[in-house]
C-alpha cells in the first residue's frame, strides 16, 4: 500500500485518520507520518492499516501498468 492508496481508500470510505488509526490499532501520528510519508512504518503497521481499510469495504489494486489504486468492493444485494 502507498501513501496515495491509504489517502485514497479513506476518502472512499469518508474515514479521517484518527478512525483509521484506530480500526489499525495504532497512533494517530502513525497514520498521520504514513500517509505525509514523513517517516517510513514498520510492516506490521502498514499490514494493519491495509486490513482496516480492506474489512470496511475498500480493494487495493496493485500496479498494472497504470499505476497502484483503490476501488470499493461490490456491494451484495439482498
Amino acid at each position: 500500500m502507498t501513501p496515495a492508496q491509504c489517502r485514497a481508500a479513506r476518502a472512499l470510505i469518508d474515514w479521517k485518520q484518527l478512525e483509521l488509526a484506530k480500526a489499525a490499532g495504532f497512533g494517530l501520528s502513525t497514520v498521520v507520518d504514513f500517509e505525509k510519508e514523513r517517516r517510513k512504518v514498520s510492516p506490521d503497521a502498514e499490514a494493519a492499516m491495509q486490513a482496516a481499510l480492506e474489512a470496511a469495504g475498500v480493494i487495493f489494486v496493485a500496479e498494472n501498468g497504470e499505476g497502484p489504486g483503490v476501488r470499493l468492493k461490490k456491494k451484495e444485494l439482498d
